[in-house]
Order: C-alpha cells, then sequence, then structure tokens
C-alpha cells in the first residue's frame, strides 16, 4: 500500500482496479457506509477498522477501492459535494439569484454533514473529484454567461467558496458543540445573552450590536449573517463585472 500512495498521492489519481469477479463491495457502499459513520459519529470516529465493521467486510474488500483513510476522506468529501444543486444558467440578468441559490446549497450540504468543514484542507485534490469537477465547472457557467471572461469567473468563483466554507466553518463549531452539549440552540443564546452583554458593556459598538439582536432567533440570526455576507461578497464580484 505505502508504495502505491507515493506513487499516486490521491485517489482521483490512481486507476481504479479492474476485477474479472463480482466484488463482495463496491465503492458506492464503502462511501456510503462511512459518510453515515461521519454523521453519526464525527471525523474522529473514521477508521478503516470501524468502517470494515460496519460493513461486516474484511479489509481486503475495502483496499480493493481505497488505499488508505485519506483516500476515503476524498471520496466521501466528494460525496457532499454531490449534495449541491447548481441551476442551469439563465437569463444573464438572473446571475446574481442562481449564484445565491447555489451559495445557499452549499452551506445546506456543509451544515448537514458538519464534519465536512474540518478535513476540507486535508482532503488531497478534491478539486478533481466528479462532483466537485461538476459543480465547478457549472458554477463557472453562471459567472460567464453573465459577461465575466473565463479568468475573472475563476476568481469570482474562488472568492465566493472561501467565504462559503469560512463562515460555515465557524457555524458547524458552533452546531457540533450544541450536540455534543444536547443542549437547544435557542435555549443556550438566552442562557448566554445576560453574560454576554455584561461583557460588552464597555464597548458601545458591541453593545448597540448586541442591543439589535436581543431576543432574535438564533437559526435565523445566522441565516441573516450568511445572507448579508454573501451579498457583500456579490457586491464586490458584480462591481469587477462593471470595471
Amino acid at each position: 500500500m505505502p508504495d502505491e500512495q507515493q506513487a499516486f498521492p490521491s485517489v482521483w489519481t490512481r486507476p481504479r482496479r479492474q476485477r474479472r469477479d463480482q466484488p463482495a463491495l463496491s465503492r458506492e457502499q464503502i462511501v456510503s457506509t462511512a459518510l453515515e459513520l461521519l454523521d453519526a459519529e464525527g471525523i474522529e470516529a473514521l477508521s478503516m477498522r470501524k468502517l470494515g465493521t460496519r460493513l461486516n467486510a474484511g479489509a481486503t474488500s475495502m483496499y480493493s477501492h481505497v488505499a488508505n483513510k485519506d483516500e476515503l476522506v476524498e471520496l466521501v468529501v466528494d460525496e457532499v459535494y454531490g449534495e449541491i444543486a447548481v441551476p442551469e444558467p439563465g437569463a444573464p440578468a438572473d446571475w446574481r439569484a442562481d449564484v445565491v441559490a447555489c451559495s445557499h446549497s452549499m452551506r445546506s450540504a456543509f451544515l448537514r454533514h458538519p464534519w465536512v468543514v474540518s478535513v476540507l484542507g486535508e482532503s488531497g485534490v478534491a478539486h478533481l473529484g466528479p462532483n466537485m469537477l461538476r459543480m465547478t465547472d457549472a458554477v463557472l457557467a453562471l459567472f460567464e454567461n453573465a459577461g465575466f471572461s473565463l479568468q475573472a469567473a475563476d476568481r469570482a468563483f474562488n472568492t465566493l467558496v472561501s467565504y462559503i466554507v469560512g463562515i460555515s466553518t465557524s457555524e458547524a463549531a458552533h452546531l457540533t458543540a450544541l450536540a455534543r452539549s444536547g443542549q437547544d440552540e435557542q435555549e443556550w443564546v438566552e442562557r448566554l445573552w445576560p453574560a454576554a452583554e455584561q461583557a460588552v458593556s464597555a464597548y458601545p459598538r458591541l453593545r448597540e450590536l448586541y442591543a439589535a439582536q436581543r431576543g432574535q432567533s438564533a437559526g435565523g440570526a445566522r441565516d441573516d449573517h450568511f445572507d448579508g455576507g454573501l451579498a457583500c461578497v456579490l457586491d464586490g464580484i458584480a462591481a469587477r463585472l462593471k470595471d
């Protein structure tokens, strides 16, 4: 296995093995079960041994599809990218609405699988995964249809994804901590609020912001925060289109 991993640093660069007999286990089964394990127990719980137990399969059956845990993570990350809905390019004037819809779908996929944001920087060459390629090409088409050059569309896409991954990382960490504590998000916020207001009492701008947010739905506040930041990102991208 080590020699093969050195020769092929990613599951997407290693040719898939061809077997004449019918394999007892498919790559799709492995990825689906790994996704269930990750959603239930988090990234810390993922191991080839634990996955094999869930699949009731030996190492040989799994290693015929994935060389190691790193390759498995690449496959599962791409599976999550496959959940992101990308609209077909419509009228050029609608590009922003199309990008907003895709951005919301990406954020939703990350929050359904909150462990994923912790491994995006470790998932090898994730940009070569088939679902990631499909999404990337589709979003580039949205920007191109709006009038961006391909190079400008690429910069806009990278900026957009950086924003979504960044804010989703914070949200996922928050929601994961809540899930582990067994607390309801709204109740947690309401219990924390008096201490938070006391902490910012000497800072007039923060005090005003906290006062304005008092009583808001916790989930709704996160949605508003995402939408507001997304609008700023898209305003900047749109301004570059006018240059």
